[in-house]
Parts: structure tokens; C-alpha cells; sequence
């Protein structure tokens, strides 16, 4: 029997995807009493989970290390461990696959690769929206934006080509600790076989490897590397970045480097996404910006200009105070929102930068609108989840802008 923990996205596809090959699979979740879902899969509470009577344990990503269930396991694999190592033997052929990883930059990267590959036969899948369960196994690619919570539970399955963002301070109170979450974001690095490649940064240049490592500390490094015209890419930093990734993926894997076809990558929204208000201010999206590294990137963009940052949310456990260091220095005025706002107006007392805790996303909107100039900018890079206030970053952004073009 397969026990699958949790009942999100990736965990549904699994239950439904071994009920159509007859295998025997319990959901466990946090329910009362057990319950057959609409799809005949019938799901437990976890207390029930008895790991004498179970195969195989897949948990949700979301699901932490430190949870009674997975501490119970005895056969805990990951998603990417069942379809593409296969230890169910379900397939006959498996994809070249493609791994995405680092703190931001892989949701960009991965649809810029795929925008790129596309007539390749790749497709993309993991952490950006679609399930291994639901991928076409008919595809030659996969190109996988990959979790440092699904790389913890993998430990079978590797990548043929793995791609490594910078790596900076996240998820820690789901992994425990920053050298916890950095280990999970090398350890792809030391499953490559001989003749297959990874792109990291250079603090972890001195990682073992079977592979072939490719180094680099910036853009202009896998520019050089690869001899690419960096002039002839439109994005700035730091998509600039993503976009010399995605273009040496190409060149390592078809010796091609088309610059027309990445240049007419369109971004998605609320990554530092600019528009104007009814008074032609600027105003800024960059809801997607969780963690203290993508708002730095965000205000590195702004640093000319008086800067009305929005900032708070949930830390997941982080550090805010390189955040502030950085912040010290500009012509700033933050509005703390969320589970960390009375944090961050402490911080802002001690670093003696102007600060009002507005509490909710609308209010600091409105506080802003009565002060932000036609030269100035009004930007939510929050450095945190918006899950204690919001469903998503994606309903925060779409509020932030709803509220911002609002007249009242």
C-alpha cells in the first residue's frame, strides 16, 4: 500500500494517478475520520498512519521534516523518487529532465527555458504549477522547477542538467536551519553521473560532482562562459540572469542561442511589474518578492528614487536584519504589513529609517497615496509569504493593484 501525506495538488494527482494502475493508496491528512473522496481514494487521519502497513510514503512538499507522520516512515520517498526513478516500475522509457532550483529566479527561468525549448518537446512541470503525475511521459524534456522541500525527501532521482540560482536565507523554519535549506539546494549537485552538467554559484564550486561543473558569480559570468553578446538580451537584472540560464540550456543541449526567440519571453505578473495610477505614479508589483533576496534585487532597480516600500508578511523563520542594512542607506519610507510588522517597525527604530506599521495591505495603500510624487515610487517587495493575510502572493499582488486604482 502507497500512503501519500497531506492532500494538496501534487498529492491528489498521485492518489489518482495509482488508482488508474490499481495500486492501493491511502491519503492521511488532518481530518477527524476517514472519509472516499469523489475519486473512490479513500483518506485517514493521520493518527492512523501505521508505517508496518505501508510500501511507500510520499508526503506533500509542504509537509515539514519535523512531522510525527514523516518521522514515523520507513519508506519515505519524494514525488520526483516515483516518476523517475520508478521504484514501482510503472514505465518503460523516462525523459531527459531538467532541474530548476535556487531562492528566486525559478519559476522565470523554467518558463523561459520551456519558451525556448519549446519545439524540443519539452514541457515544463514541479513547483510551478504542474504535478510529475499530470507530465506527458511522450515528451523528450522535462524541465522541473524543483523545491528545496521536494529535492529534502528525493533520494533517488537525479537530474541530466541541473540549473542553480543563488541561494539565499528562505524556508527556514520548514528545513530548520539556512545550512539545512543550503543542503538541500546542492545535493542535486552531488547525484550527477559523468557527462552531465550543472550550472552553480561559485560558493559551491567545491562541492563533489561526477558532473561537469559550471561556475559562475553573475550574469556577465555565463555570459563569457558561453560566449554570449549580452547587448543582444533585453531583460534587466535580475531577469537578465535567468535569461543567460535559460539561453545556456539551449547551447549545452542543441549548440543553439537564439536571442529573438528569449527576448520575446513575456513576463508574469507581480514580478516587479510596473504600472500607473490614475496620476500617472509609478507603483510596483513585486508581490512575488517572499523572501529579503528578491527585495533587495527590487530596490537595487529604485535606488535613484524616494522609495515607499511595503514590506511584511510572513519571515518563514528569516533573518530581516541584512534587509535593513541595505535599507539604511536609501531615501526610503517603509509600511509594515502582516505577522511581521511590529518586527519590522523595530527594526526601522533601530536603524532610524521612517516606518508606520499600517497592519493590512489596503491601509498602507492609502497612506501612500496621499504622499507618493510623479518621481518617486510606491513598491510591494513584502521579503515575505503572504499566507497569514492572503491566499497566495498572486491574490496580494492583485489586491495591491485593485486597491491602488481604486478612487476611493
Amino acid at each position: 500500500m502507497v500512503s501519500l501525506f497531506g492532500y494538496g495538488k501534487t498529492t491528489k494527482s498521485i492518489a489518482i494517478f495509482l488508482k488508474e494502475k490499481n495500486i492501493k493508496t491511502v491519503i492521511y491528512d488532518n481530518i477527524e475520520k476517514e472519509f472516499v473522496d469523489e475519486n473512490g481514494i479513500l483518506h485517514k487521519p493521520f493518527n492512523c498512519f501505521d508505517p508496518n502497513s505501508s510500501s511507500l510514503e510520499i508526503p506533500s512538499p509542504g509537509i515539514p521534516p519535523s512531522h510525527f507522520a514523516i518521522k514515523k516512515a520507513k519508506n519515505l520517498i519524494s514525488e520526483y523518487d516515483l516518476f523517475l526513478y520508478d521504484p514501482l516500475n510503472l514505465f518503460d522509457k523516462k525523459p531527459f529532465t531538467i532541474w530548476i532550483s535556487g531562492t528566486n529566479g525559478k519559476t522565470t527561468t523554467t518558463q523561459m527555458i520551456e519558451h525556448i525549448l519549446k519545439d524540443k518537446n519539452a514541457m515544463s512541470g514541479g513547483n510551478i504549477g504542474t504535478p510529475l503525475a499530470m507530465l506527458d511521459r511522450d515528451a523528450k524534456i522535462w524541465i522541473l522547477e524543483t523545491s528545496s522541500f521536494t529535492i529534502h525527501y528525493t533520494k533517488y532521482a537525479k537530474p541530466n542538467l541541473y540549473i542553480l540560482l543563488p541561494v539565499s536565507e528562505d524556508h527556514i523554519s520548514w528545513h530548520g536551519s539556512y545550512s539545512e535549506y543550503k543542503d538541500a539546494k546542492t545535493k542535486p549537485i552531488k547525484m550527477l553521473n559523468e557527462g552531465e552538467v550543472c550550472i552553480i554559484p561559485k560558493e559551491f564550486k567545491d562541492i563533489s560532482s561526477y558532473g561537469y561543473k559550471i561556475i559562475y558569480e553573475n550574469s556577465e559570468d555565463i555570459a563569457n562562459f558561453f560566449n554570449f553578446d549580452i547587448k543582444k538580451i533585453e531583460f534587466k537584472e535580475p531577469f537578465l540572469l535567468d535569461a543567460l540560464l535559460s539561453l545556456s540550456v539551449s547551447k549545452i543541449l542543441f549548440d543553439e542561442e537564439n536571442f529573438e526567440k528569449i527576448n520575446s519571453f513575456k513576463m508574469a505578473p507581480h514580478k516587479l511589474e510596473e504600472f500607473y495610477d490614475l496620476q500617472n505614479r509609478l507603483w510596483v508589483d513585486d508581490s512575488k518578492a517572499t523572501n529579503i533576496d528578491a527585495t533587495i534585487w527590487a530596490l537595487q532597480r529604485y535606488k535613484n528614487k524616494k522609495i515607499y516600500l511595503i514590506l511584511g508578511g510572513d519571515a518563514k523563520g528569516a533573518d530581516l536584519k541584512p534587509l535593513f542594512k541595505i535599507l539604511k542607506d536609501l531615501n526610503i519610507r517603509i509600511y509594515a504589513i502582516g505577522k511581521e510588522g511590529k518586527n519590522i517597525e523595530n527594526l526601522s527604530k533601530k536603524y532610524k529609517i521612517e516606518c508606520e506599521n499600517t497592519i493590512f495591505l489596503e491601509n498602507a495603500v492609502k497612506k501612500i497615496k496621499n504622499l507618493l510624487k510623479k518621481d518617486e515610487v510606491a513598491l510591494l517587495s513584502p521579503a515575505c509569504a503572504s499566507l497569514d493575510q492572503f491566499s497566495s502572493y498572486k491574490e496580494r499582488g492583485e489586491k495591491f493593484k485593485k486597491f491602488v486604482l481604486s478612487q476611493i
